[in-house]
């Protein structure tokens, strides 16, 4: 899910100012964001949905593009879409908290939480800690390259347990990993979401509810268990195939659980990044351990559910992408204070990646 069509349609430009700036913020300046708009209607996808905080401008909502189609509807910025691989940063914070609570230790191992699930000639989840599965240094496998994910369409409206999803994994080949020990893997944080599950009593989508959506009033934020749709307005979802772009939005996602099943808007994942990184989620020693960093297997920053993004020097840029096989991309970056953020909800399985990165990169740099 971290990285999971191309019809040339007409862009439209639209956006709106759904907050006021801080109080002691500068002269909001909106020519970054319209020269981001811009190029953003270039990056060769059918509609994204821009989410931007400055100090000067606030919360700024608006997008490029249609969110539909087949009916035409354009992007306005409040579309609810799937933020697949962004859901192990809440899941990663609840874990964080719980850490906080004195109720999870990073270094315990998985069997001392799940006794016996873990236990192959291959993996051994009493030599597993809690602290790399957040980090994928686990050395577990993708549960996503099991024969059964082999036709992922052909289970769209299945019913998966999380449980299901890690003994598919177990049987797997070791993934070949990162010199820092880094393999990226969607068991990792389904095997984190049944630690908190046995912990707390409660499944981690109602861990989250409690813990993150609630206390910050993320009313678009939702866990949609078994349901296949998304709520309106949403951004539908497109797979490229046979030369067009095929609607594929509605899917049951919960084999995706821990490692990716949120359902949000560009402004409640704005709302929950800032707030995270401002402190308001993690006491200070638990926000600088997730914030403490490898290497990953490409080559950037990952700590324990975040990305470190060498974006600006001196400036520390955070975030997670998130892909879904309904054609869902989530990408965001947020300043170390919190003050600065972008987030990007797109509704397409194949755009123009690199420049889209460029984009987040100029703008987060060029905010004030």
């Amino acid at each position: 899910m971290r990285g999971r069509t191309s019809a040339v349609v007409a862009l439209a430009v639209t956006a709106a100012l759904v907050a006021a700036p801080e109080a002691s913020a500068t002269r909001c300046d909106t020519k970054p964001i319209q020269t981001a708009l811009r190029a953003l209607r270039n990056v060769r996808a059918a509609g994204v949905s821009v989410t931007v905080k400055s100090p000067g401008c606030g919360v700024w909502t608006g997008g490029v593009g249609v969110a539909d189609l087949k009916t035409g509807r354009k992007v306005v910025g409040n579309e609810h879409s799937r933020i697949g691989s962004d859901t192990k940063t809440w899941t990663a914070t609840v874990v964080l908290q719980l850490v906080g609570e004195g109720r999870i230790r990073l270094d315990d191992t998985v069997d001392q939480y799940l006794p016996g699930l873990v236990r192959t000639s291959r993996y051994d989840g009493r030599k597993i800690t809690v602290r790399q599965l957040l980090q994928h240094t686990s050395g577990l496998p993708d549960y996503l390259d099991a024969p059964y994910w082999e036709n992922e369409e052909a289970r769209r409206w299945d019913h998966v347990e999380p449980l299901f999803t890690v003994q598919q994994a177990l049987p797997l080949d070791p993934p070949e990993r990162a010199p820092s020990g880094f393999a990226y893997a969607n068991t990792n944080y389904n095997l984190v979401g049944l630690i908190v599950a046995k912990v707390t009593g409660h499944d981690i989508g109602t861990e989250i509810r409690q813990r993150i959506i609630r206390p910050l009033g993320l009313g678009e934020t939702s866990w949609p268990g078994d349901r296949t749709t998304i709520p309106a307005p949403d951004m539908r979802g497109y797979l490229k195939q046979g030369g067009g772009q095929v609607d594929r939005t509605e899917w049951n996602t919960s084999e995706a659980d821990a490692s990716g099943e949120l359902i949000s808007t560009g402004t409640d994942a704005t709302t929950f990044w800032t707030a995270l990184m401002a402190g308001k989620l993690l006491a200070p020693a638990q926000l600088a351990v997730m914030k403490k960093t490898i290497v990953d297997d490409e080559g950037q920053d990952y700590g324990l559910g975040v990305e470190g993004y060498r974006y600006l020097p001196g400036v520390p840029t955070w975030g997670h992408s998130g892909s879904m096989a309904s054609g869902h991309k989530f990408r965001n970056a947020v300043t170390d204070d919190g003050r600065r953020a972008v987030t990007l909800l797109i509704g397409t399985d194949s755009f123009d990646s690199a420049k889209v990165d460029t984009i987040i990169r100029d703008l987060i740099r060029d905010l004030r």
